[in-house]
């Protein structure tokens, strides 16, 4: 069938669950254990408002509407009430692409999403240093030289050199990762661990930064990061396996926190170990699992072909139903993969990180199995190069909904073909904004304005386009990533990045619910509140679809419920 008919489809059999919801489907009167009443409720585009919705014993929608008093039969003395006080209630927000175990991480070790300085950054690890045991890894991530409010005075290429930190860390490695994931900053020490000096050269698809005579200045891009994580992962593996776990499993416990304290109900992972996925199935079996969790295995294809047992995994709250692989870097550490040479780099096209061949071998691998294939891909050479291969093994008819992490720049020739093929546009409204402040000098203004973070181009041309922040490269919040998406403007008003890309509050919030869903294969089960699906739900302070714009960066996530359960309440 053909992907977008398939899409409408689905959305027409769901209107037609609503449109009868009233009253619910099923003649047997099976108690409640939720009401929610006196709401103001978006169940999804196209979908009829409610202002009331029943939940079942089984954590799923039991009915949906405005008249509640045809439940009376459903409702007993041990149904929970709950008015709503008119505050807005939509289904959960599915984060689309993030990093779960990697939020948790950096929930627990520095973060410097919120830095405006080098000089700040320094003295969070020197603190951080003081109570840390000598020869222990310091570790942190979400710096962005962009985003800082002036350059430091001691850098080449826009980044810092690594001598004032390395004089205050002189007993400890450092390694904080770039906001974007795709670089890196090491001190001395933790060079010298990693074998690293003047005659190191640069791997395959990276680069070591250097100073005039030929010095490493500290920072490392894409492969070249695997010089100094490989150094820091033989510290990590002298921990013991239950040091190792508990530390992972705290983090599991903070991120999980943080997200529905976003009123995020669902998270769809873009890169997880083999190890980890044995984990979650452990913490799904213990129904530690507070929200819903769906996975893509991330490995090189010789880790994979040959040890791929057991996959897919389709258990109650965690999936790992797909894989996958990347061709390019990050635009602004110069990492996209671009047609045309850099605007403000003369010469130099970016990063194919992985070999397109290689990238085809893992393609093939997920067809073998019967999973989706993810591939990430910034720059317009990078998401040519996929769609190219992708259009080597899907249809439209074979439904397969293969996945664009980022699609961040497209070549407007290009951007037909994503709903031709039935690829889906995984995508992130913040990103638009977070790199307005350099996108336009990389790209130039009309390789900007025809073909960055085209939302409005792709779902004009009939593509599913899904949202997310790729946390933990930016804060995990969607509200502001849902601001960037019907704004295109920062929080900071600092820039507005053609706004004629925007899309409507509508689009912007199916982005993050159904599309999301969809993309995943689960649009029978989430992403919409009609009966037979997840009673997975949000109540805001305002309603999402006409509040103003400095209203929708006020807004609060006031509960936050997985399955009718209530899993975070604002105090």
């Amino acid at each position: 069938m053909d992907l977008k008919l398939h899409y409408l489809s689905t959305c027409f059999a769901l209107l037609v669950l609503a449109g009868c919801s009233e009253t619910p489907a099923t003649a047997e009167t099976v108690k409640a254990t939720l009401l929610i009443h006196n709401a103001t409720i978006w169940p999804g585009q196209n979908l009829p408002p409610a202002t009331a919705l029943l939940v079942s014993s089984d954590g799923t929608i039991q009915a949906i509407g405005t008249d509640t008093t045809e439940w009376s039969d459903y409702l007993s003395p041990s149904t929970t009430r709950v008015d709503a006080k008119q505050a807005f209630l939509m289904p959960g927000f599915i984060e689309g692409h993030g990093h779960f175990s990697g939020l948790g991480s950096s929930l627990r070790n520095l973060n410097f999403l919120r830095s405006r300085s080098w000089d700040e950054i320094v003295a969070m690890v020197a603190e951080r240093a003081e109570e840390t045991p000598a020869g222990d890894w310091i570790t942190g991530r979400g710096w962005h030289q962009e985003k800082w409010d002036r350059p430091h005075d001691h850098s080449i290429g826009g980044y810092p050199i690594h001598d004032e930190l390395s004089t205050m860390t002189q007993e400890h490695p450092v390694v904080l990762r770039h906001a974007s994931g795709h670089a890196l900053f090491a001190n001395r020490k933790a060079m010298d661990l990693a074998g690293v000096s003047r005659e190191t050269p640069d791997p395959r698809g990276g680069r070591i930064l250097r100073d005039p005579v030929g010095d490493p200045t500290g920072v490392f891009e894409e492969r070249a990061m695997d010089l100094i994580t490989d150094a820091y992962q033989n510290f990590v593996q002298t921990m013991t396996p239950e040091a190792r776990k508990d530390e992972w499993l705290a983090g599991i416990r903070a991120v999980q926190e943080e997200c529905l304290r976003n009123g995020i109900t669902s998270f769809q992972d873009a890169g997880t170990k083999f190890q980890e996925v044995e984990w979650y199935k452990e913490l799904d079996a213990a129904d530690s699992l507070r929200l819903n969790l769906w996975v893509m295995l991330r490995h090189s294809y010789e880790e994979m072909n040959g040890n791929m047992q057991g996959l897919p995994h389709y258990g109650d709250r965690f999936e790992c139903s797909a894989i996958k692989s990347e061709l390019d870097g990050a635009l602004g550490s110069y990492g996209a993969w671009l047609l045309e040479p850099y605007f403000d780099n003369p010469g130099f096209t970016g990063q194919n990180t992985t070999e397109v061949a290689t990238v085809d071998s893992i393609a093939q691998l997920a067809l073998a199995h019967d999973m989706q294939l993810c591939v990430h891909a910034i720059g317009d050479r990078a998401n040519r190069e996929t769609l190219d291969l992708m259009a080597n093994y899907v249809t439209p008819e074979a439904d397969r909904r293969w996945r664009i992490e980022h699609a961040q720049h497209i070549d407007p020739a290009d951007i037909p073909r994503f709903a031709e093929l039935g690829v889906i546009a995984a995508m992130q409204g913040i990103h638009c904004t977070s790199d307005a402040l350099f996108a336009e000098t990389r790209l130039g203004t009309e390789r900007a304005r025809t073909g960055a973070y085209p939302w409005r181009s792709l779902l004009d041309a009939g593509a599913v386009v899904t949202n997310g922040t790729d946390a933990p490269v930016e804060d995990v919040n969607p509200i502001e990533s849902y601001y960037a998406s019907v704004t295109r403007a920062r929080a900071d008003g600092k820039a507005v990045f053609f706004p004629e890309q925007a899309m409507t509050r509508e689009e912007a919030l199916h982005s993050y619910t159904a599309a999301a869903a969809y993309s995943a294969f689960q649009e029978d089960v989430r992403g919409t509140l009609v009966p037979g699906l997840a009673a997975d739900f949000v109540l805001l302070s305002n309603d999402l679809r006409s509040c103003t714009d400095a209203e929708v960066l006020e807004t609060e996530v006031l509960a936050t419920y997985v399955g009718g359960r209530q899993e975070y309440v604002l105090e």
